[in-house]
């Protein structure tokens, strides 16, 4: 079965003025769609054709080498921007509640403490890549994965690993039009549309 882009769960103007509807347009209509559309023809005639796209991301290691690259990249960049349109949200933000917001605070220190730290991620990503928020080994952990690698691969492919609560996507095609060259802007921004009860809601099941 083919895997499908999915609509966005909003009007791709219901995230401004923090994303404007012209990057929604492109970076989910274009962008995600060539993803979805690439990766469907890697796998044409394989048998990987069956599997959903988190068993497919999450045994990368084992995709026939001739094809493993592609797969990677689209496939990956299918489940991230899948997951990335989904933990934002429509008058969102605000901080996260309950355990998660306990959580937060024994690990990082404060919610501000784990912005911070989270932001750095993502600026501190050289070229393009992502930002998340994991559960790995029952521990809160901020990483970075470069191009569409995420922690869902594990750490021999993607260099880090855990059960993924939140990412942000930091190429330059989800943010440059209003954004331009300030990275640190965007993500500035983003947490006006995090989701929270969202990410509580992953924190709950991964543990």
């Amino acid at each position: 079965m083919a895997h499908e882009l999915a609509p966005l769960p909003y009007f791709k103007d219901s995230l401004e003025p923090h994303i404007d509807a012209l990057t929604m347009e492109i970076h989910h209509g274009r962008h995600h769609k060539a993803y979805v559309d690439n990766l469907n023809k890697a796998i044409a005639g394989t048998p990987l054709e069956g599997l959903s796209i988190e068993a497919l991301i999450a045994d990368i290691s084992n995709v026939p080498e001739n094809i493993r690259g592609p797969v990677r990249n689209n496939g990956g960049g299918h489940w991230n921007h899948t997951f990335f349109w989904n933990i934002l949200a429509p008058n969102a933000g605000g901080i996260p509640r309950g355990e998660l917001a306990d959580a937060i605070t024994a690990t990082f220190g404060s919610f501000a403490d784990f912005q911070a730290k989270f932001e750095a991620a993502g600026v501190g990503r050289f070229g393009s890549g992502w930002a998340w928020l994991v559960l790995n080994g029952g521990k809160l952990e901020v990483v970075s994965t470069a191009n569409q690698d995420n922690p869902l691969m594990g750490k021999a492919v993607a260099g880090v690993e855990g059960k993924v609560l939140l990412g942000v996507d930091v190429w330059e095609h989800a943010y440059y039009l209003k954004y331009q060259n300030l990275r640190a802007g965007y993500l500035k921004a983003v947490w006006n549309l995090v989701n929270w009860p969202k990410v509580s809601a992953l924190y709950a099941a991964a543990k």
